[in-house]
């Protein structure tokens, strides 16, 4: 399942809401989703999604954008390692699959057809809640 959503937006103009600047230090890590936030979503990287899908942020958008990647490329990678963006996806807790069942059985559909698993991925194939 695709959902049309304008590619050129980014997640703050997407989901109406415009964080505001912190007020005193912020980590490197939240300085780089703030700043992810902001580009167009169609300009992410594999990287910056895993990044922000771990973050549970913007999730309604940037889920079904990971899916048409892993789809292509189930084991896609990031910074991290081969699968980190499946990994990512698949760590999202129970709450968000039940709130994005198709996007549930597609991530099932996904890990089915994977005719090899590195082991970085074989727990969190196994504790994945949409089952």
């Amino acid at each position: 399942m695709t959902r049309l959503v304008n590619r050129d937006r980014s997640l703050e103009e997407l989901e109406r809401d415009r964080w505001s600047a912190p007020s005193g230090g912020e980590t490197r890590l939240m300085a780089t989703v703030r700043e992810l936030r902001r580009k167009p979503i169609g300009g992410l990287t594999v990287e910056d999604m895993r990044l922000l899908i771990r973050q549970d942020v913007g999730l309604a958008y940037l889920l079904p954008l990971a899916l048409e990647v892993l789809r292509a490329d189930p084991l896609a990678e990031g910074d991290m390692y081969e699968g980190d963006l499946l990994a990512a996806v698949l760590t999202r807790s129970a709450e968000v699959w039940s709130e994005f069942p198709d996007l549930g059985q597609e991530v099932r559909l996904i890990v089915s057809e994977l005719a090899h698993v590195p082991p970085a991925l074989k727990r969190e194939i196994e504790r994945f809640p949409a089952r």
